[in-house]
């Protein structure tokens, strides 16, 4: 049945419609919004995949470079894998989709969202969220939704619904919220140094702006929505359970205790060996649900501790943060380097400055971007205790990567301050939870050392949460158990004054708006805290760049002068270069950047290129040299590259002259003033009248 139904969102439709394209998919849907246009797909296999021990799902949004107008910029002039800003938004939509499915799911499921047409005005993720939903809803798939994905930014203290990408540059606030119709069930976004409670107002706007989309969506699936498939009844078999539980309860709950992860796992698979040595050669064939079942029981233990006895794995309180060190300048060679540990979680991050076309170019649909700062995060194998093929970024650490980038970006220099161009590499060489975190964290510390004047320190940490019925424990600094046996991943980072960056993912049906406070509040406690330990390594950004660190400096000059400064044939910049030993990077728009080893060397070319661009200002000196004597009239003295001027015979002393050689001959220096400029660009000078220039008024550009 072909069907479409629309709600206005700010004086435009967003449209979903079904039964037109991709019939054959079990759930597809177009959806539009201004010119942009999405198609969204689900697919299910008819059979389920054998010894499936997690949810087989995969997600992809791809963009496609002809709904811009676009030819695809590379070799191959064909789209190839998913870029960086693709990865993340199919990140988005999988992690609020992927708790709704049954338990025990196991059928290969593929989520593809293509972006049609991109009017370049109106972000696509959240529509892509939105469409993913109703593909979902409608589909023979068993899922519990549906959600809708929202944008929301603040300007002049008004959130806006979906806003522009013009209005998200203007924004201090960008966040992507995703909801149910009884709680929010995904946040992920940046905030300009905003404090908690404007954080749960938009929070609160955003959920109650969703609504109206989630009806418009179940009104689809009532109309056009096919016969669910049968959900897979999982079955427990408590006989087993309790039979595992009376087995090794105790030593599960002993090795639980075991504060050190390795020693706690190598505990843990000794129990393992230990339930199949108790449970006798009957169940060899039962192994999996056996290894099942003692999963259970450790998540039932941990998470009773937890609520009942206030107790967790190492022992800490619910509001406890792990021990903390923080190191800088542990890399001899690197411009900013820092090791910050909080407990089994490590990371070393450095800092590394560069200049002009060390940027990175991002051939978006939207058109080309330069990125100036860069973070990148790597999770070797060797961190987690494991030996694995070193593979390109995972869609993890891409993500986790985004997160450390959105919070540290809101901390930087503005590029006039500041026109290098930054990398910041995050090794994470231990983990145990967290680690984008400590990314967060060691990021700071390093630019700090580095010299890069950051606005403010910012830390990031990891709440968690357990939750049975209305028992509920907020827990700060999660382990790796606490994340993968919770109910919530709640990372969030900012500075003293307020929160620059949040990820949020709920693993049960939602969080309420009080929780969700108490969380924020005491993520806040936990943040100052790591700050208070950072300041006692580093308070402060050095004054001062590393000695093998380029300076880098930058002047603003009118476009019409950039010719002057390359030369006939590139002779002038090339002199400027070689004298100097700078590098020269000029931008259309009549940006200079400046880069030398050394911060005279960058002074130096950057004071040369000035004099050129130097415009004549009347009544300024200036220190020129004589180019033409022109006989019983005066004298021609260029003072400034490119620009001469006139000394009458009479502006020469201040007594009669008869001859002009009689006091200056051609080649000498002297100091001038000009006297006027007329509407021709001619230059009026005077010398006698800078006779009592002082040294700190006199220019010297030539």
């Amino acid at each position: 049945m072909h069907i479409k139904e629309s709600i206005i969102i700010n004086d435009k439709k967003l449209t979903i419609e079904t039964g037109k394209i991709a019939k054959q998919a079990d759930g597809s849907v177009t959806i539009k919004y201004g010119d942009s246009l999405l198609l969204c797909t689900v697919v299910a296999s008819k059979k389920p995949k054998e010894n499936a021990t997690f949810l087989p799902l995969t997600v992809d949004y791809v963009e496609k470079d002809y709904a811009a107008g676009k030819i695809p910029g590379n070799f191959f002039r064909r789209e190839g894998r998913l870029g960086e800003k693709e990865i993340l938004a199919s990140r988005l939509i999988d992690r609020p989709i992927r708790p709704l499915f049954p338990e025990g799911w196991s059928f290969n499921t593929q989520v593809i969202t293509t972006v049609l047409s991109h009017d370049k005005t109106n972000p696509t993720p959240p529509l892509a969220q939105i469409g993913a939903s109703v593909a979902l809803c409608i589909s023979d798939i068993p899922w519990n939704g549906p959600i809708a994905g929202i944008q929301i930014a603040r300007i002049d203290g008004e959130f806006i619904q979906f806003p522009t990408l013009q209005e998200l540059e203007e924004s201090d606030l960008d966040l992507n919220i995703v909801a149910s119709d009884n709680a929010i069930v995904m946040v992920e976004g940046e905030l300009d140094n905003l404090d908690e409670d404007i954080l749960l107002d938009a929070l609160d706007f955003g959920f109650q702006k969703v609504q109206p989309i989630l009806e418009m969506q179940k009104k689809l699936a009532d109309t056009v929505g096919k016969k669910k498939r049968p959900a897979p009844v999982v079955e427990k078999d408590e006989e087993l359970a309790k039979l595992v539980s009376e087995a090794v309860r105790e030593p599960l709950e002993a090795a639980l205790n075991i504060s050190d992860k390795l020693e706690r796992y190598a505990a843990i698979d000794r129990v393992k060996d230990l339930a199949m040595e108790n449970l006798g050669p009957d169940y060899e064939e039962r192994k999996n649900e056996v290894m099942e079942a003692m999963g259970e029981l450790k998540s039932q233990i941990v998470r009773n501790w937890i609520l009942n006895d206030n107790h967790r794995i190492d022992n800490r309180e619910r509001d406890e943060i792990r021990p903390i060190t923080c190191e800088i300048d542990i890399l001899p060679r690197a411009h900013g380097s820092a090791l910050f540990t909080r407990g089994e979680t490590q990371a070393i991050v450095t800092t590394t400055l560069g200049f002009g076309m060390d940027n990175q170019k991002l051939d978006l649909i939207t058109g080309e971007e330069f990125r100036k700062f860069m973070l990148h995060y790597d999770f070797p194998p060797y961190s987690v205790g494991e030996a694995k093929f070193l593979r390109g970024p995972s869609r993890r650490e891409i993500g986790h990567g985004h997160l450390a980038h959105r919070a540290v970006g809101k901390i930087l220099p503005s590029e006039d301050d500041f026109p290098s161009v930054i990398r910041v590499v995050s090794e994470i060489t231990e983990s145990n939870g967290s680690s984008s975190m400590a990314t967060i964290c060691g990021a700071s510390l390093s630019l700090m050392a580095c010299g890069v004047p950051t606005k403010a320190p910012v830390a990031g940490i990891a709440m968690g949460l357990i939750k049975e019925d209305d028992n509920v424990a907020i827990l700060s600094d999660i382990l790796g158990d606490e994340d993968h046996m919770g109910d919530m991943d709640f990372k969030v980072a900012g500075t003293e004054e307020g929160i620059t960056a949040i990820q949020m993912d709920i693993k049960i049906e939602g969080l309420d708006q009080e929780t969700m406070k108490k969380a924020l509040y005491q993520a806040r406690e936990g943040r100052l805290h790591i700050l208070g330990i950072m300041k006692e390594t580093i308070e402060e950004p050095r004054e001062e760049l590393p000695d093998h660190a380029p300076s880098v400096k930058s002047i603003t000059i009118k476009p019409s002068k950039i010719g002057a400064i390359i030369g006939a044939g590139g002779k002038t910049i090339k002199g400027i270069q070689e004298e100097t030993g700078a590098k020269i990077d000029i931008e259309d728009s009549g940006k200079v950047l400046i880069a030398a080893d050394t911060n005279e060397g960058a002074l130096r070319a950057r004071q040369m290129i000035k004099n050129i661009v130097m415009e004549p200002e009347i009544d300024k000196y200036y220190e020129g040299y004589v180019k033409k004597i022109l006989e019983n009239f005066g004298a021609i003295v260029q003072f400034l590259p490119n620009t001469d001027g006139l000394i009458h015979i009479s502006e020469i002393e201040d007594r009669h002259i008869d001859n002009i050689t009689d006091v200056v001959n051609i080649n000498d220096r002297v100091i001038i003033k000009v006297v006027d400029i007329d509407k021709r660009g001619r230059i009026r000078l005077s010398r006698k009248q800078a006779f009592d220039a002082s040294e700190d008024e006199i220019t010297r550009a030539v």
